[in-house]
């Protein structure tokens, strides 16, 4: 490879860092370049799920950046194995050409023939399905206790299609890493089984084709995509709900996939017997393999994965950041790499270093006069002093009444003016189960609702645990 063209890429690779910070990823250092032919130039990336990506969301920004370190018009391409530049048929041969020299004029050829086109690969590109997101792999999905379960069953499933869990369904809230663990069974599969069909759609993208088919009177050919498939991925099966003929159509191709052994994975935001107006007998062989759920991540988790997903931009977040990030941000994993992406901009736009300062100020928080966040520690420190006991005693085991009502009503300020869940709660307090949490809350709230005298108690806590709030 011509020195020359490393030195542009690493230049190209600068450039976009810089200015198009937004679709950089960590994995970007593994693309080749492979030079110029006829005023394109190409890059190489064998792994076909990233290079799609490039293919979807990366031509213009690589042409732009082709374009500012060359100064020459030059268009950016992406191939992969199996695909390279060649000479347009000459008396029916195809004759090869080598990349040229950036320094070429972008209107030349070679050898005086036309210009080149590319012989593309068809190889693993999975017919009509959902775009695959490389960010959507195991390697990258950070495994705690609220998805340990679901990640197992994913990973035994794309490792063995068809004999192990069949159908999976995995379930749980908005933005919680089911669309992640499909996908990355789908990657994973198309890695370890090319040979095998993958078909993955969305719940509605199915309904559509069902509809467009019957239009068209297509049944036969709409049944045939989705039954001649080895893998069947369907995400948001929720969306069966109140549709009757498309869960019968869905119910047959159910039933053919499951006889022949092929593997079907489902996702929903609710357990299969929770979905609205849904068949019994869609539930009943939604049932018959595993049913997974995947939860909120606790603190902790929410710690790594904010790591993780910095580490994918190339970005360098400190300790004390990711922790900050974590702590404030906690209905799912989406609302956690907004924040990264709100506080790189903000680095970039103020070319300042990512600080726990510049976090304080990329997700609201830097306003003058703000309270400041109220902890566990704080909550502990007004309840002790004020029952006049000790943290040994509320973190011991310990049950007499006059330790287990204050830990009940430090457990009840900390659901009530912290973000942490039950389980990091009860973490604080002796490592008790998520439960004891629960019946400490609703204990001190039922009593705070009938008891005037224990309201005014509560009160008064509170404002010395929040002593700036009016």
């Amino acid at each position: 490879m011509p020195p020359s063209d490393q030195s542009i890429w690493s230049d190209v690779l600068s450039f976009l860092r810089t200015n198009r910070a937004d679709i950089c990823r960590q994995w970007f250092e593994d693309i080749t370049p492979q030079g110029v032919v006829a005023g394109v130039y190409y890059f190489r990336l064998d792994h076909p799920v990233r290079r799609q990506y490039l293919q979807r969301h990366c031509v213009e920004a690589f042409t732009e950046a082709v374009q500012a370190v060359t100064g020459r018009l030059f268009s950016a391409r992406f191939i992969g194995p199996g695909e390279f530049p060649v000479q347009e048929l000459v008396n029916g041969h195809a004759r090869g050409s080598r990349p040229a020299s950036p320094s070429a004029s972008h209107t030349s050829t070679h050898n005086g023939s036309a210009p080149p086109v590319i012989v593309p690969s068809t190889a693993g590109a999975p017919l009509d399905s959902l775009a695959l997101n490389p960010d959507f792999s195991f390697e990258h999905f950070v495994v705690g206790p609220e998805n340990r379960l679901a990640h197992a069953a994913a990973l035994a499933v794309a490792h063995r299609p068809g004999s192990t869990y069949n159908p999976l369904f995995v379930y749980g809230g908005v933005g919680l890493g089911k669309t992640h663990l499909l996908q990355a069974i789908c990657q994973r599969v198309m890695t370890s089984h090319p040979g095998l069909a993958v078909r993955y759609v969305s719940c509605e993208s199915f309904m559509t084709h069902l509809r467009d088919a019957v239009q068209d009177g297509r049944l036969v050919e709409f049944r045939q995509q989705f039954r001649d498939v080895g893998l069947l991925v369907i995400d948001d099966i929720q969306f069966l709900a109140k549709r009757d003929s498309t869960q019968e159509q869905f119910f047959h191709t159910f039933n053919v996939l499951h006889q022949a052994e092929r593997q079907i994975v489902l996702s929903s935001d609710n357990a299969p017997h929770e979905i609205p107006e849904l068949e019994a007998r869609l539930v009943s062989r939604f049932q018959s393999g595993l049913v997974v759920s995947v939860n909120p991540p606790g603190y902790e988790t929410r710690v790594q994965i904010v790591k993780q997903k910095a580490r994918i931009r190339g970005i360098e977040i400190p300790e004390d950041v990711a922790c900050f990030i974590a702590g404030r941000m906690h209905a799912s994993v989406r609302e956690l790499e907004g924040a990264i992406v709100s506080l790189h901009m903000l680095a970039q736009t103020d070319a300042r270093p990512i600080s726990l300062a510049l976090a304080r100020a990329a997700l609201g928080n830097d306003r003058s006069g703000a309270p400041p966040e109220v902890t566990i520690t704080g909550i502990i420190d007004v309840v002790v002093n004020h029952f006049g006991v000790k943290l040994t005693d509320l973190q011991s085991k310990r049950r007499q009444k006059s330790i287990a009502h204050p830990r009940q009503v430090c457990m009840y300020f900390a659901r009530r003016h912290t973000r942490y869940s039950y389980e990091e709660i009860g973490g604080y307090f002796g490592g008790r189960d998520h439960t004891t949490v629960m019946h400490a809350v609703r204990t001190i709230d039922e009593r705070r609702s009938r008891d005037i005298e224990f309201d005014r108690v509560l009160t008064a806590l509170e404002q010395r645990i929040r002593p700036e709030q009016p």
